[in-house]
């Protein structure tokens, strides 16, 4: 007959729980440092912005004096970067994707081309506004217009729907293919009819994520030579424009002289945090509708 031995199992059973209650701690404190310094960074940005954000600014010209400066120009440049970037990457990342999970033979090519794409989803960003600049802006000579900002973005952006893209397609179960096949469709009607709207909702999130990442980025801008300077509002894909990140970049750095424009920096970070929010809300309650449909 084996015996237990009770003490040394109470001892396991301590350690456990003090295991498991400092990995709690950890986590806790880990998430409340977090949130803590997140209301930090609203509280001042907000405080900062008070007196500033208001009709005349969201709709006035840049100006040369900070009481008459206004980000309607880098609004509507947001716009049409956004308009350039969010066809591109949806059609390009999410054809990729199916390319790569449906139609590409498994091999060394395909693991070649996955991995490539993987890590170019971690390649800094400016790498990206020095290939813009070299192919889009000086080899197709476009300059620095609308055109050539979302071909760069796009690029940048495109790598992240692409993988998106992919897990999506992976976690549809596999019984809705054969059950497709075996009702007599083709492979395209199987992917249009069956693939696709079963994986909409993880396509979406990863193109929300994309989008999300283009409409705050700077530094593939800066390399490009997108500028802040007065300009006519843009009107077209081929105009010259600026954005809302750049606009923040330029008077973060002119706030060392004059410190209105610091005032002008923070007003134009609230209206960009605001246009990520209603992007993202858009776009999560489209997600979750197809995901209830489905």
């Amino acid at each position: 007959m084996k015996y237990v031995d009770v003490a040394q199992v109470q001892r396991k059973l301590n350690s456990r729980l003090l295991t498991n209650n400092l990995a709690k701690t950890i986590f806790f404190i880990s998430t409340l440092l977090g949130l803590v310094v997140l209301v930090i960074l609203f509280y001042r940005v907000i405080s900062q912005s008070l007196g500033w954000l208001d009709i005349q600014f969201l709709t006035s010209k840049l100006s040369t004096t900070a009481e008459n400066a206004g980000i309607m120009g880098a609004i509507l440049g947001t716009v049409w970067l956004m308009l350039v970037v969010a066809p591109i990457t949806l059609f390009l990342g999410v054809g990729t994707a199916i390319y790569l999970e449906e139609y590409a033979k498994k091999g060394r090519l395909q693991r070649f081309i996955q991995t490539n794409i993987s890590n170019l989803a971690g390649v800094p960003s400016i790498v990206f506004g020095i290939l813009g600049l070299t192919v889009f802006v000086r080899g197709f000579g476009l300059g620095n217009i609308v055109l050539a900002g979302g071909l760069t973005m796009s690029l940048l952006v495109l790598p992240i729907v692409v993988v998106a893209s992919q897990e999506a397609i992976r976690a549809v179960p596999g019984f809705l293919r054969e059950a497709s096949y075996g009702m007599g469709a083709t492979k395209w009607q199987t992917i249009k009819n069956v693939v696709l709207p079963a994986s909409l909702p993880g396509i979406l999130t990863g193109v929300i994520l994309a989008l999300s990442r283009a409409i705050g980025e700077t530094a593939p801008l800066v390399v490009i030579g997108i500028p802040a300077l007065l300009m006519p509002l843009p009107d077209s894909l081929f105009d010259k424009f600026t954005v809302l990140p750049m606009q923040i970049y330029y008077w973060t750095i002119d706030a060392a002289l004059v410190e209105e424009y610091a005032n002008l920096a923070a007003a134009t970070i609230v209206v960009l945090l605001l246009v990520l929010f209603l992007m993202n809300s858009i776009a999560i309650i489209i997600r979750n509708k197809f995901q209830r449909r489905y």
